[in-house]
């Protein structure tokens, strides 16, 4: 009966991990395909931002003026302002972090009691107590407590890209919500850069760019698939032992 448990055991673990090894078969020597071009919207767990609106201001309109209340230039402008366009998001991320903590901590404690005298009742108390044991001293107790940490952190991460993203909506006061993804492949490598956030008209520039900087809510993921990336992932079994175990 042990050994029948676990030939189950081993089965569904089996199957477990075929699961997600079946695909990696289905393309052993071919290269990662790339990702369909999709209408966010359709995706599944989409969300259209939200978030706080100021209030909206009515428009006025003047007689005999060229300019309109609310225009952002005289001429038309050509930069990304509507739903569908594309505009150009240039990462610059330059992330430098150093830290240095140590903790250190020391206590003592010292106890002494000592009876001299008991009423009288020293003599009748010794009866009781076993041969060789006295009252005084009572107590002595001695404690000594001590601890030490010590951390380092020292990090420096550096990414420039440039990219195209896509206005996927329009908020009330104007902001616009943006997303791109780009994909390359390399022979059997594909680098994958992804860019999505909320960003101001006036912050997009003449040449239709705008930095990384001036993305609110900015998300921006750089990684890759394929055989190199495989290579550095621990297995499954092994990441789930360091879940599991204590130790």
């Amino acid at each position: 009966m042990r050994i029948l448990k676990l030939i189950l055991v081993l089965a569904a673990l089996v199957s477990l991990t075929a699961c997600g090894s079946l695909k990696r078969l289905q393309n052993v020597g071919k290269q990662p395909a790339l990702s369909a071009i999709e209408n966010p919207a359709t995706k599944p767990g989409y969300k259209p931002v939200r978030m706080p609106m100021p209030v909206t201001t009515a428009s006025i309109h003047q007689p005999n003026s060229l300019w309109r209340s609310g225009s952002r230039a005289f001429f038309k402008d050509q930069r990304a302002r509507k739903v569908g366009d594309i505009l150009t998001v240039n990462v610059r991320i330059t992330d430098k972090a150093e830290i240095d903590n140590k903790t250190t901590r020391s206590r003592v404690n010292n106890q002494n009691s000592t009876i001299s005298a008991l009423a009288g009742f020293g003599k009748q108390a010794l009866k009781l107590l076993p041969n060789g044991a006295a009252l005084s001293p009572l107590t002595d107790t001695d404690s000594e407590t001590k601890s030490e940490g010590e951390g380092t952190v020292d990090r420096a991460e550096k990414l420039t890209v440039t990219m195209a993203a896509v206005i996927n909506q329009v908020l009330p006061n104007g902001n616009l919500v943006i997303e791109g993804k780009q994909e390359v492949r390399v022979n059997y490598e594909v680098r994958e850069l992804i860019v999505a956030g909320v960003v101001r008209p006036e912050d997009i520039s003449a040449d239709n760019t705008i930095d990384s900087t001036k993305i609110a809510e900015a998300r921006i993921s750089y990684g890759g698939r394929g055989q190199i990336s495989d290579m550095q992932q621990p297995r499954y079994g092994q990441q789930v032992l360091d879940i599991l175990l204590p130790f």
